[in-house]
């Protein structure tokens, strides 16, 4: 895997990150695959309406269910769930860090309980490591301690080193063990540090030295106010090497992503798309819409006019808004599809913008329309 810089606009980046299972145009928004599926989607749908190139899955949950036994006499998760493109997966870290009353935090690993049926586990450095390369994703994140946001500094920094020794022992795992399924799997660090701008800068540089082939900023949107999130995204970006993509773990909101990309980021995820899909919520280019609301009763015009989805010009908002009363299956999965192809379609349009030159003044007269409540 390599990343190639094509152009920049101030500190937004446009580039590709090269995969044995395909290229990555950057900025890219990554669907949240958790349990081998982007929930109500079919993958006929993310190739060809949303055009996802990369998805996510969840080494948490992927573990307890189907197992990774399951998954390697599969072939790995490419061929389980039948994806042909680049696959990022987590290292379960965030997952195992809210299970805050069923876990134990020690210096080998995690010791926690499973939400399915009770029994006792333990996720290491090296157990993690294992359990990524037997899912097979492309892209697999180090094991990490997750700090809140509202951590005070002597936790934080314990946090931190922590997570630090913790990716010495990924990165031995990883580098002794072969990839399992005949292509390249490449190990990212994540970056720790809370809210506090002089860890941030130490956790950057130690990471920046290991010379991987990209990096992750974690420990953001859990707590903190969005300025502050801004804030350590610049800490961060200020440090961390421009020859290899940057990945913003679990963000976020539409301008959200806006204001990451003006700020360097390359790669995002967030379950926003899908989860507030299936509460009747969507995005669109003139703004978020509650489909629940009376107002779309009797609107009979396309769900969204300026979409890029099928499902845009397929279906009107007064029909979507019945079936969410109806509490119909079609409109979950009519709305998770609108917004996953907005989000792409967004990231798409900051791209052609960072490759003409003008991100930043086209960010700045789109946002209000995306941010307004209709």
């Amino acid at each position: 895997m390599f990343y190639e810089l094509e152009a920049t606009s101030h500190a937004a980046r446009a580039g590709i990150i090269h995969t044995d299972h395909g290229d990555i145009l950057t900025p890219i928004f990554m669907p949240v695959g958790t349990v081998g599926t982007v929930k109500g989607v079919h993958r006929r749908e993310l190739e060809d309406d949303i055009h996802a190139q990369i998805i996510l899955g969840n080494t948490y949950h992927l573990y307890l269910r189907p197992g990774t036994a399951i998954l390697h006499q599969a072939g790995g998760l490419h061929r389980f769930e039948g994806w042909t493109r680049p696959i990022l997966t987590d290292s379960g870290g965030f997952q195992v860090f809210s299970l805050t009353d069923i876990r134990k935090l020690t210096e080998e690993g995690v010791q926690f309980s499973s939400h399915i049926d009770g029994r006792k586990l333990l996720f290491t450095p090296e157990s993690v490591m294992d359990i990524e390369r037997e899912i097979g994703a492309d892209i697999v994140m180090a094991f990490d301690e997750c700090c809140p946001g509202t951590a005070d500094k002597t936790y934080a920094k314990s946090s931190m080193d922590r997570t630090h020794r913790w990716l010495d022992r990924c990165i031995a795992r990883f580098d002794s063990t072969p990839d399992i399924y005949g292509y390249q799997q490449h190990l990212f660090p994540i970056v720790q540090g809370c809210t506090y701008p002089d860890l941030r800068q130490e956790a950057a540089k130690r990471l920046r030295d290991l010379d991987r082939d990209g990096y992750a900023i974690g420990g953001l949107a859990v707590g903190e106010p969005t300025e502050v999130m801004y804030d350590m995204i610049d800490v961060v970006n200020d440090i961390l090497p421009t020859t290899k993509p940057r990945y913003l773990m679990g963000v976020g909101t539409p301008w959200n992503i806006l204001e990451g990309i003006a700020r360097g980021v390359d790669m995002f995820d967030c379950v926003m798309p899908t989860r507030n899909g299936r509460n009747g919520m969507i995005f669109t280019w003139q703004g978020v819409m509650n489909m629940r609301n009376r107002k779309w009763e009797d609107d009979f015009t396309e769900l969204d006019p300026t979409g890029t989805s099928f499902v845009d010009h397929a279906y009107s908002r007064a029909y979507v808004r019945h079936l969410i009363h109806a509490q119909e299956m079609l409109g979950l999965e009519i709305l998770s599809i609108h917004n996953l192809a907005f989000y792409l379609d967004l990231v798409s349009q900051a791209r052609l913008h960072i490759l003409q030159g003008d991100y930043d003044a086209w960010m700045k007269a789109v946002m209000p329309a995306i941010m307004h409540r209709c």
